[in-house]
């Protein structure tokens, strides 16, 4: 097999001198390349098809298609989307035209490429001139075009365990060959605890933080203070606008919707540890508060936009407390989304009625002439009636009589709102019969 993994420069990073150079040390992705996987089979048989590696940063999505290449003894060219254009798209083709085996093509940051990038690789995928790799951290369904991801198949890499990290840190401390074995460092439990979850996921992180901490220990043994020191600012997972970002802020609705409210503080806080914008979240908390608890009780929406109205006179962190207290508030309230299910029938048919006419008697008459043509005649004043409401008057277009969309949650304040609207609608049915 080809050494892929031998760099002709004097410094190479630890992250890259520890790549796996077999399937059986990737850790994280067990899914995929566990004996008897559909990857692992694929590779290992040389059965292989282009395909889209799709996961966070520092997974192995890289090492992986490395990995692919020099199980089938392949060309490895690889293209960055963030610095490549056609041109070298072009030039890399060129390439593995004039090589005899099989090209693996590898594109980093595949998402970056717009749509006529991607389509350049299309004839290339389809006569065989490259078996095509793509490496992307942004959900495919979205970022690439159907016609590449028809050629391809999606592999969805998961996040690193801390328990698989503690791995790739122990493997680098020990290796004498590529990693930090002949420094002789150790490692507490607690510190390699604490690196591990410092790296959040991603293995490179790990192994960065690692070599930092090598070159300040001298030797000495490491710490869970000194890993502190180094990790401490370490950014979480997060991409504000992109799928991270809306997983998670379902994550917390969901909660919410679903009368959890440690749940509910659980995302709130991931979320604020990774730098969302908290009036974001404050408006999210809004709407969840009309959606899902509505007029089952009314002080939830109150409450919401008082914690909004608060974080932006106090700002971080007092403020942040404020749209806590809203989020658990709304956990433990009553849930009720008849008025947003009413809403949307009304919306429905609102749309699909066209423009019907406003019933005369419900026009007002400012003028002689509009009294003359009967607006507002036998409009009945449901303050002038029995319990101000006036039986068996219709207040739809003509046609649309008796539509009954709001239908109350027998839950908090609903329930009185039933039973007051059973019987009004009672009484309108033995006024009109």
């Amino acid at each position: 097999m080809n050494d892929l993994f031998v760099a002709g420069r004097e410094f190479q990073p630890l992250a890259d001198r520890m790549r796996p150079r077999q399937l059986d040390q990737v850790f994280g992705q067990a899914h995929l390349l566990a004996p008897g996987k559909p990857l692992r089979l694929a590779i290992e048989s040389n059965r292989l098809h282009s395909m889209i590696f799709w996961g966070p940063p520092g997974t192995g999505k890289t090492t992986i298609a490395r990995l692919l290449a020099e199980y089938s003894d392949a060309r490895f060219i690889t293209l960055s989307a963030v610095l490549s254009g056609v041109k070298d798209i072009r030039e890399a083709i060129e390439q593995a035209r004039q090589f005899q085996g099989l090209t693996v093509l590898f594109v980093d940051e595949v998402h970056r490429f717009n749509k006529a990038q991607q389509d350049a690789f299309l004839p290339h995928i389809e006569d065989g001139t490259i078996l095509f790799v793509g490496a992307t951290t942004e959900n495919p369904s979205f970022e690439l075009n159907n016609a590449l991801l028809s050629r391809t198949r999606t592999y969805v890499l998961k996040a690193i365990q801390h328990e698989d990290i503690e791995q790739v840190i122990r493997r680098a401390l020990a290796d004498s060959e590529y990693g930090l074995g002949e420094l002789g460092l150790s490692i507490d439990e607690e510190a390699l605890r604490q690196l591990a979850l410092a790296a959040d996921g991603d293995a490179r992180r790990a192994l960065t933080y690692l070599e930092i901490i090598s070159d300040l220990v001298d030797g000495g043994p490491i710490d869970s203070s000194l890993v502190s020191e180094i990790a401490q600012q370490g950014p979480r997972r997060f991409d504000k606008g992109g799928d991270l970002f809306y997983e998670q802020i379902s994550a917390l609705h969901k909660s919410v919707r679903g009368s959890d409210p440690d749940a509910a503080l659980y995302w709130f806080c991931r979320m604020i540890d990774a730098g969302c914008d908290q009036n974001y979240i404050a408006r999210r908390v809004v709407r969840m508060a009309i959606e899902d608890i509505g007029i089952a009780d009314p002080r939830a929406l109150e409450l919401c936009l008082n914690g909004w109205q608060t974080f932006e006179r106090l700002g971080s962190p007092e403020g942040e407390l404020a749209i806590a207290q809203g989020i658990v508030y709304l956990a433990c309230a009553a849930k009720s989304n008849a008025v947003y299910s009413a809403y949307k029938l009304a919306m429905q048919d609102a749309r699909e009625s066209g423009s019907l006419d406003v019933p005369l008697h419900l026009r007002n008459a400012p003028t002689r002439f509009m009294a003359e043509q009967g607006y507002g005649e036998g409009y009945r004043y449901a303050h002038d009636e029995s319990d101000a409401f006036a039986a068996g008057v219709d207040y739809f277009p003509e046609g649309f009589e008796g539509r009954e969309y709001y239908q109350p949650a027998e839950r908090g304040l609903e329930i009185k709102i039933a039973e007051k609207l059973a019987r009004l609608r009672q009484l309108n049915r033995e006024a009109k019969s």
